[in-house]
């Protein structure tokens, strides 16, 4: 059936609804709705509805709210609000005239819903129906009186009335208590008691009453409200043994002592003082009634609260012993009296006991009582004697259970803790002997080698190595993969100066670390406990001079704690062992490997840096001291990789990544500026080598990213102070460009305009942008001209002219424009090929020192290329330029001589050549 929006019906349609329905959504919001306006709704309200349909709708309603429907789920609440709507409207038709049957209907359905309100804990409105119900009650009596014709049909009604009035009086006593008013409560509890003679079966129903609020109010802390409640339940059991109705006299004296035993409690923790002997009289006559552990137990606890001589006191123990209790029984309150500081009592207790139930198969709890009782009070040597005598007896044939086994050795090790904490280790291996004595031989329990690791650990504390070297190995046999036995075999290695040995332990304590299904046992083998041993693996390995060892311990430390400051503080120290000797180290594969290991654990310290720092406002002076050292161990360490350089590159990184835990200030910025310089210098040079085309692009992206952080850091630091004569944004420059033309960005043009503008840059630059603008897989010549042009320009505006680097200049510069002899014209025409030549042979005639080499290079390629243009049939160029090479020639110093008499002679055919073919030289062009 598809649901139902109530809200938009009026009251009789919601009902009429709901009472039709299995289940819906709606239901809820309907019987909230019901319950809500039943408070506004009168029998005027409903004029139209006749009492015969409203009552009709009341008894559909209750009957809905009470009948078990599949897949129907309303809380006890909900039912309470039906029966609520239900009653009241069934109330709306009563009138004078109602007839008996529609007054007990009004009366039953008044009864059950104060009692469904009781339930679910509203108190007050159910008192309500209680009254209604009281009133209804009433008004049929007296119908019911004036139509009864004989003294016996009277007597019948008047019963049949009071019952239903004796339950809702027990109804609202309930009501009563639970609103905190005894007075009330106990007033219709005795109104109750007042019907009892012609509603005799109802005593036992009212004793469960009594006694459930004398529990109650127990719990509450009202002993003396719960001794009264009690004291009257017990009075109704009292009748109950007379009238023998419900109950039989077992369970009556059972249940008699139950109340008796509460009733007992009761008073002992309103005031032991007062009620004392109240307490003990109850609990005398709960034990006459039906004797058992409980109440002998609660009477010796009253008989310590009288502060009794012990004399009585003993003589009520032993009437224990003459009651034939079980052993537990009489433990239990050998242990109470120990407890009650009544030492004498209770130790001649426990030997009675003894005695009394030595043949019984569980005397051995009786035994470690003793024991555990005689050690708490510090009477060691009887406490001796007694284990002697167990152990012994469980070694020839009187042998303890597995359970006691276990609790003797519980009281011996909780006897070594206690020595072993106040550092009395003779004495605590004396009572693990005793545990130890308790094992088979070949017993693989994990306990027993837990047994042998405390010893082992009260050896060493007493400079006894041997002694501890064979408990370890013992431990080792029973339980290899546990950590603590890991622990004690590194710490004699250690002891014993053998470092191959203690790196082996720590290795398998970072093995059982890493394992995913450790193994299980009844030691603590979390992760805490394992990162807890490393530290204290490494701490004594330092103490002890092993710092290789201490070093392996540290490291993984660092790796699997979960603490920061821990793992900082672990790579610290790490640092300083290993820092010194790496640094002596020559370049091999062993100083790499170190290497590698100490970029881990600087990417380990920066990971925990990074979790320190995460999500706080303002970052603590302490985190930033760490930050500092750690980003200048990194610095110190990159510059060592001189011959490394991927390496140095890593190293480099991780200081700036470390630097950014640091305030930005200018030392800090000029760090991060030179780490992304060098980074990047790295990146550009393994991308000039690398094997593949991917490779190459992978690398110089990174570079590139690099560049682009620099940029913005470098921005910064210019506005902190005068950087003129930091090379770093022309090297900026040229690793962009690096970049650009090696990935063949189309806006590269684009970039070099703005390039071309600046002032400030050097020929040098200009220079290097030229020859990278050639350097595969790059090839811009266009761009290298420009440059070289620009380089030129610079050389020749200086004052003084550096010959040495304007002939390297021009060298550049006529290389790329007349490749390997050949005179190109795609980047300018001959004429200004021409010029280049001419002003250098003008700065050679005017100035000292061009380097010899050069002029004659300049020669040969003057020559070459009057040779090429010659074999082009282009004599008039071919001999202009020979000439011009002669022209070089003549400022050769001690070179001329080896070339000059060669040139002449090969000019002179030349010109031979020249002269018979003059037909043609007008056909050059």
């Amino acid at each position: 059936m598809d649901d139902v929006d109530f809200r938009f019906m009026d009251f009789k349609e919601i009902i009429e609804n709901l009472i039709v329905r299995d289940n819906s959504p709606s239901i809820h919001e309907a019987i909230d709705r019901l319950f809500t306006d039943i408070a506004n709704i009168n029998r005027e309200s409903m004029a139209e509805i006749q009492d015969a349909q409203v009552e009709e709708m009341a008894v559909n309603l209750w009957n809905w709210a009470v009948t078990k429907r599949v897949g129907l789920v309303i809380s006890e609440e909900q039912k309470a609000k039906l029966r609520h709507v239900a009653c009241k409207l069934v109330c709306m038709c009563e009138d004078s005239a109602a007839s008996e049957e529609a007054i007990q209907r009004q009366i039953l359905m008044n009864m059950k819903t104060g009692k469904g309100w009781l339930c679910v804990g509203n108190a007050v409105t159910a008192d309500e129906f209680f009254q209604v119900a009281i009133a209804g009650l009433e008004q049929l009596y007296v119908k019911l009186m004036q139509r009864s014709s004989t003294e016996d049909h009277m007597t019948m009604q008047k019963i049949a009335v009071e019952r239903n009035l004796f339950k809702v009086l027990s109804y609202q006593a309930e009501s009563a208590i639970a609103q905190g008013d005894f007075q009330r409560a106990s007033t219709c509890v005795l109104r109750c008691k007042d019907m009892l003679m012609r509603l005799p079966k109802m005593t036992g129903y009212l004793h469960i009453l009594c006694y459930n609020f004398g529990v109650e109010t127990y719990k509450q802390n009202k002993y003396e409200e719960s001794s009264f409640w009690l004291r009257v339940s017990s009075g109704y059991m009292i009748s109950l043994t007379i009238v023998k109705i419900t109950f039989t006299i077992n369970e009556i004296n059972t249940n008699m002592a139950k109340v008796l035993r509460l009733l007992a409690t009761a008073y002992l923790d309103w005031d032991d003082r007062e009620y004392y002997d109240k307490a003990l009289s109850a609990i005398n006559l709960a034990n006459k009634e039906y004797l058992n552990p409980a109440g002998l137990f609660l009477k010796m606890k009253i008989l310590l609260k009288g502060e009794i001589p012990n004399e009585e006191l003993l003589e009520a123990v032993m009437e224990i012993l003459h009651l034939d209790m079980s052993l537990d029984v009489c433990l239990n309150i050998a242990k109470l009296l120990m407890d009650h500081d009544r030492e004498s009592v209770g130790f001649y207790f426990l030997k009675i006991i003894c005695e009394h139930f030595k043949s019984s198969e569980n005397i051995g709890k009786a035994l470690l009582l003793h024991i555990d009782m005689l050690l708490q009070r510090k009477e060691e040597l009887l406490a001796k004697e007694k284990i002697e005598e167990i152990i012994i007896g469980h070694q020839t044939g009187r042998q303890l259970t597995t359970d006691l086994v276990g609790c003797l050795h519980n009281i011996l090790w909780k006897k070594a803790a206690r020595s072993f904490e106040v550092q009395n280790y003779a004495d605590t291996l004396h009572w693990y002997y005793y545990s130890l004595r308790l094992y088979a031989s070949d017993q693989m329990d994990p306990d027993l080698a837990k047994l042998q690791r405390n010893m082992a650990s009260c050896y060493l504390h007493l400079k006894q190595l041997d002694k501890a070297k064979e408990a370890v190995t013992e431990a080792e046999q029973r339980d290899p993969a546990n950590i603590f036995t890991q622990f004690y075999i590194f710490k004699i290695a250690v002891l014993e100066g053998n470092s191959d040995r203690a790196l082996q332990a720590i290795t398998t304590l970072e093995n059982l670390l890493t394992a995913e299904e450790p193994e299980e046992n009844n030691l603590l083998t979390d992760r805490g406990s394992t990162v807890m041993l490393l530290s204290l693996a490494a701490q004594f390995a330092l103490e002890n001079g092993q710092q290789i060892v201490a070093g392996k311990a540290l490291e993984y430390l660092a790796q699997y704690s979960e603490d920061p400051q821990q793992v900082l503080t672990a790579l610290r120290c790490l640092f300083r062992l290993i820092l010194p000797k790496v640094s002596q180290m020559p370049e091999s594969e062993n100083k790499k490997k170190e290497m590698d290991r100490l970029l881990t654990c600087l990417n380990i310290a920066l990971l925990k840096l990074a979790h320190s720092f995460d999500g706080e406002a303002s970052t603590s002076a302490s985190r930033t001291n760490e930050a500092h050292w750690f980003r200048k161990i990194a610095w110190n360490l990159a510059v060592q990789c001189d011959k490394d350089p991927v390496t140095m590159r890593e190293f480099f990184m991780l200081s700036y990544k470390l630097s950014q835990f640091c305030p930005s200030d200018q030392v800090i910025l000029i760090a991060q500026k030179t780490c992304l310089l060098m980074a990047a210098a790295v990146d550009l040079e393994q991308g000039r080598k690398a094997s593949t085309t991917f490779q190459q692009t992978k690398l110089l992206n990174r570079a590139c990213e690099q560049i682009h952080k620099c940029r913005d850091i470098w921005n910064l630091l210019k506005e902190t102070g005068d950087f003129s004569n930091d090379p770093c944004e022309t090297l900026l420059l040229l690793y962009e460009f690096e970049v650009k033309a090696k990935m063949n960005d189309p806006f590269l043009d684009g970039f070099l305009e703005s390039v071309w503008e600046l002032p400030h840059l050097e020929s040098k630059t200009f220079e290097t942008i030229a020859s990278l603008a050639m350097e595969m897989p790059a090839y811009y010549p266009s761009i290298a001209l420009k440059a070289l042009k620009r380089a030129l320009l610079l050389h020749k505006k200086k004052e003084s002219i550096d010959v040495m680097k304007y002939s390297k200049c021009m060298r550049n510069l006529i290389n790329l424009l007349v490749p390997e002899g050949v005179l190109s014209t795609e980047l300018c025409p001959p004429e200004e090929v021409w010029g280049y030549f001419e002003d250098a042979l003008s700065l050679i005639s005017h100035t000292e020192g061009y380097p010899e080499m050069e002029i004659l290079w300049l020669m040969i390629k003057s020559w070459n290329t009057g040779i090429f243009l010659y074999g082009r049939s282009k004599y008039v160029s071919a001999e202009k330029w020979c000439g011009l090479a002669l022209r070089f020639l003549d400022h050769l110093g001690s070179l001329k001589r080896s070339y000059e008499t060669q040139m002449n002679v090969l000019y002179s055919e030349l010109m031979e050549a020249l002269d018979k073919n003059k037909g043609s030289l007008f056909n050059e062009e």
